[in-house]
């Protein structure tokens, strides 16, 4: 009886919705071949990750076997899932495979890097299938809201896994391949051992809606505005921006597109064919000379991004472009859970320049990209697998797809970042768990979650800092008085003196008392200033600042 083993662990996107990475495995115990499916990001927020530019996956388990990966697989190229390929490329060292959509995005991304395009290689959709190592690795196209997504038929000695990648039932999405039921039917013939399942939307009882759908209401909006009309979606949502674009052209606006990241979607649509129509543009020069009435504009920043052209528009202008008292924004988007504060600033800042907001409160102008809970059911009626394993999913909606597998007589699995699944028996097992965590790119540095750094950022924002300067002569004697330095404090406390003061005297009184055996201990002295620095500053302005103590010795 052979050893060999199908395994399978999420990285990343098991228990959160972002940076998702997932790992198959297969072969003897610890020695298995390994593919990765998906490498993204997920990005930071002021309250738990202040200054972090990208959060990724903690791939560490993965980089230690690099010698084992045969391949990274993408499914498609919104940022959660193609966004990390280039940053960990080195680490990883295996050849990346995409549809060729997704390709060009990844592409783009390797050569920031200086890496080669054919770091990159471009495959078919099914039938065509890719051999590494013990698997065989097929593109299935699957309607999302980006062009090309695809589901991947993996197979391995032990049976098939199809990984569905982020999905909805869309027989007419407008840019892209519509879902083809029959097609997805044809995978279970060989029977499915199990599916790797999106789980965004599992508490949606409703069918999810067509992108097709959208097309009257937004016509109808556009249509009847008076002044300029600005709107935001997702920059990789390429059959929204079409929606939109065609809409103004239908009413007689031009369009100007606004964003690098919409502009770079819309170039890959044309040089991969995804998009073979699309509303002439003008550039933001051009759209100065354009009557207001006459102008739509088309920007980056549905979810409140404070570089993007949304907010930049909504602090005073972008580019040379202003809104004003009778112009309309449109928020052809839903708000990701979490940035709901960035959206409503911005809507309240158009708000006091008089401008109309049309959010998708009452769902007249937007579709969501993921499967609702009939769909669900309807991929796993079609697909009819052993075992059901749900990602992309907060830890609350992994738990309610187990629940939907459990009812419908199949074996529904909780998998969460670093769980690792034994597939190769009729059912499976946790056999493993692996720590797993994020990383931070912090400008240009990758950093830790367990390094401290943004920890030490979160306590410096929310008490302040001071920093404490000592100077010590050769017979480790205090010379002179401390000082102090303070940032992010008030300048008085509870007493009305100034802080400094109070802390410099206390940080005195200490030092004039203080034994030798403290004094010629850095270590000691150290401890014992920050803690009565921060006992003065509890005692004046109720914080605990963070303090850096600087001792400097005088040489004999």
């Amino acid at each position: 009886m052979s050893s060999d083993r199908l395994i399978y662990m999420p990285l990343g996107g098991a228990g959160e919705i972002g940076m998702n990475a997932y790992v198959y495995g297969y072969g003897p115990k610890g020695k298995e071949r390994l593919i990765l499916v998906d490498l993204g990001v997920t990005f930071p927020d002021m309250d738990s990750s202040p200054g972090v530019d990208l959060i990724f996956p903690d791939i560490q388990w993965l980089a230690d076997r690099r010698e084992q990966l045969e391949a990274v697989f993408i499914t498609h190229a919104h940022e959660d899932h193609v966004g990390a390929v280039a940053h960990f490329y080195e680490q990883l060292g295996a050849p990346v495979y995409a549809r060729a959509f997704t390709a060009n995005i990844a592409r783009r991304k390797m050569e920031e890097f200086g890496y080669s395009e054919k770091a990159v290689r471009v495959v078919s959709p099914w039938p065509e299938v890719t051999k590494v190592g013990p698997f065989t690795v097929g593109f299935v196209p699957i309607s999302h809201s980006i062009p090309e997504s695809s589901g991947l038929v993996i197979d391995t000695p032990k049976g098939r896994v199809v990984h569905s990648g982020d999905f909805k039932i869309d027989a007419n999405p407008v840019v892209g391949e519509p879902f083809d039921p029959e097609l997805w039917a044809s995978l279970a013939k060989p029977g499915v051992k199990a599916l790797m399942c999106d789980s965004t939307n599992v508490f949606n009882t409703h069918a999810g809606r067509s992108e097709s759908s959208l097309a009257e209401d937004i016509q109808a909006l556009i249509a009847g505005a008076k002044g300029m009309v600005v709107a935001t979606t997702f920059a990789s949502n390429v059959a929204r921006l079409k929606t939109l674009a065609e809409a103004a052209d239908r009413a007689g606006r031009s369009v100007c597109l606004l964003g690098r990241a919409m502009r770079r979607m819309i170039e890959a649509s044309v040089e991969t064919g995804v998009l073979t129509s699309f509303p002439k543009t003008v550039s933001p020069e051009e759209a100065k000379d354009i009557p207001r009435e006459n102008l739509m504009l088309i920007v980056t920043g549905s979810q409140g991004e404070r570089r993007a052209a949304s907010a930049q528009l909504a602090q005073g202008n972008y580019l040379g472009l202003s809104m004003k008292e009778g112009d309309m924004f449109l928020f052809s988007s839903k708000t990701i859970p979490g940035n709901e504060r960035g959206v409503i600033k911005i809507m309240n800042q158009f708000s006091e320049m008089g401008v109309d907001v049309v959010d998708d409160s009452d769902g007249k102008y937007h579709v969501s990209g993921h499967a609702n809970r009939p769909d669900l059911e309807k991929l796993h009626d079609l697909l009819q697998p052993q075992i059901v394993v749900p990602m992309h999913g907060e830890h609350r909606h992994l738990r309610e797809h187990v629940k939907l597998a459990n009812s419908k007589r199949m074996q529904g699995v909780l998998a969460v970042n670093g769980t690792m699944v034994d597939l190769t028996g009729n059912r499976a097992e946790i056999c493993d768990y692996v720590e797993t965590g994020r990383t931070y790119l912090d400008g240009s540095v990758k950093i830790g979650a367990l390094d401290g750094i943004v920890r030490d950022r979160i306590r410096m924002a929310l008490n302040g800092h001071v920093t404490v300067n000592v100077i010590l002569d050769e017979e480790d004697e205090p010379l002179g008085e401390p000082w102090c330095e303070i940032k992010g404090l008030p300048e008085t406390g509870n007493s009305r003196a100034p802080l400094v003061d109070v802390l410099e005297e206390d940080l005195g009184q200490f030092l004039g008392r203080a034994g030798a055996k403290v004094l010629t201990d850095d270590e000691k002295l150290e401890d014992a200033l920050r803690k009565i620095a921060r006992q003065s500053a509890q005692n004046e302005i109720g914080k605990r600042p963070e303090v850096t103590v600087v001792i400097s010795r005088l040489a004999e």
